[in-house]
């Protein structure tokens, strides 16, 4: 299984299972198969958590020859044009989502999240952290404005300072289980991941109090076990997160409003000037927030780009010799 990841190396750890709970085996570090993976556009290449099948080496590095299907992944997609989804994480039973109480707290990048979340695969959860910054009414304003968005997403303040909510989020990490934290830089994934390991295992830094924003104290994917053999993968923040190519992601999140659109009199109405339109008289009536629906509409163009992006990406590769550079330079920053 993938461990970390290092530029174009990766470290790799034999799992032996027993009673369900992985113990470790022994670590190698492994380099990429090139036939295997940069000659076919449906390549899956390894991330975080991944199982991989692969060649062990005594002299040197390893030789990763495939990469095993997945049960879940956790996909963004790449701000440059032609190039594919980025693999954040993958085989995981949660997905941690981490907004600290502060500015970084914000309904549209949440929605993102959750979003991406809903095809990842997994029970996404929300973490309120830094708990402790704020009062009982103010918190309690904080979840509302979640549950609203998305009724069904769980919501665990947490604070590593207070110890609040640690109880719960160690009753979600049984033996077995994987979780993969997301979430900007200094929201406090790593003090978590410390609170969690009962030790410091990742340095900590403060966030600016200018812009509430990060600095990046994780600088790589890579796993963590807990002593009961739950396994935690932490990943870099994310300064932005942008739709990935698959299709239905929003539907997890925005279900009342395919809901309404479904029951439009129209099957094109665009919900302007359509009469008998079903989400143009919920915003009027106020059963549906207009700032939602525009949201909705905003990820929904996104989606429809980043489905162009990758359909851009697979033609080039289609052309014999157009395999370039620059993706193979990108593929081992990945």
């Amino acid at each position: 299984m993938v461990i970390s990841l290092h530029r174009d190396r990766y470290e790799l750890l034999e799992l032996e299972i027993s009673a369900d709970i992985p113990k470790f085996n022994k670590r190698y570090f492994a380099v990429l198969k090139p036939s295997a993976y940069y000659r076919s556009a449906q390549a899956l290449f390894p991330t975080v958590g991944d199982e991989v099948i692969f060649e062990k080496n005594a002299a040197g590095d390893s030789i990763i020859l495939e990469t095993l299907p997945r049960r879940s992944c956790f996909l963004r997609a790449n701000p440059t044009m032609g190039l594919p989804d980025q693999a954040v994480a993958a085989n995981f039973d949660y997905v941690l989502l981490v907004m600290s109480l502060n500015r970084d707290f914000h309904l549209g990048k949440l929605t993102r999240y959750l979003a991406a979340a809903a095809k990842a695969g997994g029970t996404t959860v929300l973490l309120l952290s830094k708990a402790d910054l704020v009062g009982r009414e103010e918190l309690a304003d904080y979840q509302r404005r979640a549950e609203e968005l998305a009724p069904s997403l769980p919501v665990i303040p947490v604070s590593t300072l207070a110890e609040i909510g640690l109880k719960e989020l160690k009753a979600l990490l049984t033996p077995g289980k994987k979780a993969v934290f997301l979430g900007s830089s200094g929201v406090g994934k790593s003090s978590l991941i410390n609170a969690l390991m009962g030790e410091e295992v990742m340095k900590t830094g403060d966030i600016r109090e200018a812009d509430s924003q990060g600095r990046h104290t994780t600088t790589r994917r890579q796993c963590f076990f807990l002593p009961n053999g739950a396994m935690l993968m932490d990943t870099p923040g994310m300064r932005k997160i942008m739709m990935s190519r698959e299709e239905g992601e929003l539907s997890g999140v925005f279900g009342k409003i395919e809901q309404l659109t479904a029951a439009c009199r129209f099957g094109n109405c665009t919900h302007r000037t359509e009469p008998g339109c079903a989400v143009r008289e919920a915003i009027e009536s106020g059963r549906l927030d207009p700032k939602q629906y525009e949201e909705y509409t905003s990820l929904l163009t996104e989606e429809k780009r980043a489905r162009g992006r990758e359909l851009h990406r697979l033609k080039r590769l289609e052309r014999p010799g157009k395999y370039g550079k620059r993706e193979r330079r990108w593929r081992a920053d990945e």
